[in-house]
């Protein structure tokens, strides 16, 4: 199997690569090919584990450019799409980007698919797409109500996604996830950025009242999910894919402060976000019943890994904090 892997040099996407090519997801790939933009997010110290394996391509390219995904789709199997702007609050500041990126990079990625007769093209989104909801959960029937710039593009592609199937009869399968964390995340987000932060005893910053209320999932579980729906999933549908741990931003902010050795001391209330959605909330039983999927990494074991992660890897996030902070 020849496996193209969109963002693959991104937290999600080299994950994904990692675990791929290390055989942890059950699957042995003749080649793996990674395309990614290498925008501030995207590292290929992030490949390093695995930048050896002749098995691995990396291209240098933007998934909105056709004649680079005319020239690297070919000849794959698959292709896996995590390639996109993620980051809500940059959302808020400059939607352009998002735009451009998830939904029309999207839309460059599915027409190459349809000319080169791609047998699956997997398309990994997100629970924001839904909006919030006060309580329950959301099952994959759920409508879209994507309240930032951000969850906006990300409805967009989805819909965008599901049109070429119907329309085309594309194999496309989506995931929807819940809110990642795990080593090699980009430190704009709430845990890495909490963790180092409190690792160089500076403040962290607590949005609104602190009551937002986000699934956990660690992003090992996340590629168990993505790769069972990439393997197992059916064309046309839609598989979410969480990790069963709710927590309010302040009880994260708490075990973030107690496993830092740091005090409440640290943490700055600031004024919340523009449409901050309160709360995510995933209903997984599709994914159970047909994909065998089950979230396996304990939350406090996964959290403990990952400050322990950070703590032994200044060398990765250092740099990078410096220039995002440029």
């Amino acid at each position: 199997m020849r496996v193209l892997v969109t963002g693959g040099a991104g937290f999600i996407g080299s994950a994904f690569v990692r675990n791929l090519l290390t055989d942890a997801l059950g699957t042995t790939p003749t080649a793996v090919t990674v395309l990614d933009a290498l925008t501030y997010s995207g590292n290929r110290a992030n490949l390093a584990p695995v930048a050896q394996d002749p098995r691995l391509v990396f291209v240098h390219g933007d998934i909105t450019d056709p004649a680079t995904v005319d020239e690297v789709l070919p000849g794959h199997d698959v292709v896996v799409h995590f390639a996109a702007e993620s980051h809500v609050d940059r959302s808020i500041t400059g939607a352009a980007p998002f735009v451009r990126t998830n939904v029309l990079g999207t839309q460059t990625l599915l027409d190459a698919a349809l000319r080169h007769g791609l047998g699956r093209f997997v398309h990994v989104s997100t629970d924001e797409v839904y909006g919030s909801i006060e309580e329950g959960s959301w099952t994959e029937e759920s409508p879209l109500a994507p309240n930032s710039p951000y969850a906006a593009s990300k409805a967009a592609s989805d819909l965008v996604a599901l049109a070429y199937h119907r329309t085309h009869g594309l194999d496309v399968v989506i995931t929807r996830c819940s809110n990642n964390y795990g080593p090699y995340q980009f430190p704009e987000k709430v845990i890495p950025l909490f963790v180092t932060n409190l690792m160089d005893g500076l403040p962290v910053p607590l949005y609104g009242d602190g009551g937002n209320v986000r699934d956990w999932l660690h992003v090992d579980d996340h590629c168990r999910g993505v790769h069972a729906a990439m393997v197992k999933g059916r064309a046309g549908e839609v598989y979410h894919i969480g990790g069963g741990r709710e927590l309010t931003n302040l009880e994260l902010t708490r075990l973030l402060i107690d496993a830092c050795g740091a005090t409440w001391d640290a943490v700055q209330m600031v004024t919340d976000r523009k449409g901050h959605d309160r709360r995510y909330s995933l209903d997984i039983t599709k994914a159970t019943t047909e994909l065998g999927y089950q979230p396996l990494i304990d939350f406090e074991q996964g959290l403990a890994q990952t400050i322990a992660w950070y703590r032994e890897n200044r060398h990765w996030w250092e740099p990078l904090k410096r220039t995002s902070a440029a």
